[in-house]
């Protein structure tokens, strides 16, 4: 099976009321819908990156929110939201309904325009389901990888995972640095030069994973 990142990019016409005000340039610029239902009167669960008066600010253009509550956390604002309907316009939710593929959460609206999210199917599936959105709205298929049961972690050697761990122990990724690449060196009972290689390539490793998973 195939996981594929899809980002579709609607006119302001069409767009989520949720959408439209996030690319007002106000103070909240993303929303992620991490949960929701298979019916639009279901309660969905929102992160957003702003405040909650922010939050409060772009969720006033839902008309059809029936009620709403607001958790600050996580550098930003949950919003737990009850609508009536979904308010997409009717081309995405044939497209989706239509669809043989799942949908992986989060749904993420960017104040560019943009709605970036990943589906999971057959390639026959997916690609169908790609050419069945592109035709109303401009669709670009971001990534393809296999589709795996977990996330597949990020492929360190030995050495790698024991220099990071070595790290921590000595306080190399403290926020007020405690420890030095000589420390983590002396850990792992080799040359400085050696230890940190061995942090560049498994923060290279790390890190790439992380960016192309988020």
């Amino acid at each position: 099976m195939r996981q594929v990142t899809f980002e579709t990019t609607y006119p302001p016409e069409a767009a989520h009321p949720i959408h439209r005000r996030l690319a007002d340039e106000g103070p909240a610029t993303r929303a992620d819908v991490l949960i929701w239902g298979p019916t639009a009167d279901v309660t969905a669960l929102v992160w957003f990156d702003g405040e909650p008066s922010a939050v409060e600010e772009v969720l006033d253009a839902v008309d059809s929110a029936t009620g709403t509550q607001l958790v600050a956390a996580d550098d930003g604002t949950y919003a737990f939201v009850r609508q009536s309907e979904y308010e997409l316009p009717d081309d995405a939710l044939e497209a989706v309904a239509g669809s043989r593929v799942a949908f992986v959460p989060p749904l993420s609206f960017r104040a560019s325009g943009v709605a970036r999210f990943e589906a999971v199917g057959e390639p026959a599936a997916v690609s169908e389901f790609y050419g069945d959105l592109d035709a109303a709205f401009d669709t670009a298929v971001v990534r393809v990888r296999e589709f795996r049961r977990w996330p597949e972690p990020a492929r360190l050697t030995d050495r790698q995972r024991q220099a990071l761990e070595a790290a921590v122990a000595v306080g190399y990724y403290d926020v007020d640095r405690s420890g030095s690449v000589t420390d983590v060196a002396a850990e792992l009972d080799c040359a400085p030069s050696t230890a940190g290689e061995l942090l560049r390539r498994a923060e290279s490793t790390v890190l790439t994973a992380f960016v192309g998973e988020s």
